[in-house]
């Protein structure tokens, strides 16, 4: 399940999917499973989005590994393969990993540091205390 695209300027899950595609994987992470004429319904509030449309979308989300679909009787109910989290943090790892393939450890890694100076002494603490186990596993 790898994000070819990682849209820097965009926000949220745009970052990783289409419009359409994060609403609906938003709308799935809280509802948790639904059909595609619930998904459709949901969204209606915000624009109108054709049923063919939502079908297409919750399809090509289950083929790239997004969403499982299972039936039951005549009627296709779709859900995360993730939680919201797990696929946050593994995106994340596999960006972190390949910025560091591209443009070095030390750059990143000193980035990332810098970024740090704004964040709360309970983060820095862990931070420093994944450093210490990192050590001592070597």
């Amino acid at each position: 399940m790898k994000i070819n695209k990682f849209k820097i300027h965009e926000k949220g899950l745009n970052r990783f999917f289409g419009p359409l595609e994060a609403r609906i994987m938003e709308l799935l992470w809280e509802k948790e499973e639904l059909s595609i004429k619930n998904v459709q319904l949901h969204l209606e509030p915000d624009k109108t989005v054709s049923f063919n449309t939502v079908m297409t979308v919750m399809n090509r989300l289950t083929e790239k590994g997004f969403l499982q679909k299972r039936h039951e009787g005549r009627t296709s109910l779709y859900s995360p393969i993730l939680t919201k989290d797990d696929f946050l943090n593994r995106q994340s790892k596999e960006l972190t990993h390949e910025l560091m393939d591209e443009f070095g450890s030390s750059v990143v890694v000193n980035h990332m540091l810098d970024a740090l100076q704004n964040v709360d002494e309970g983060l820095v603490a862990k931070l420093e205390q994944k450093i210490k186990d990192l050590k001592k596993d070597r």
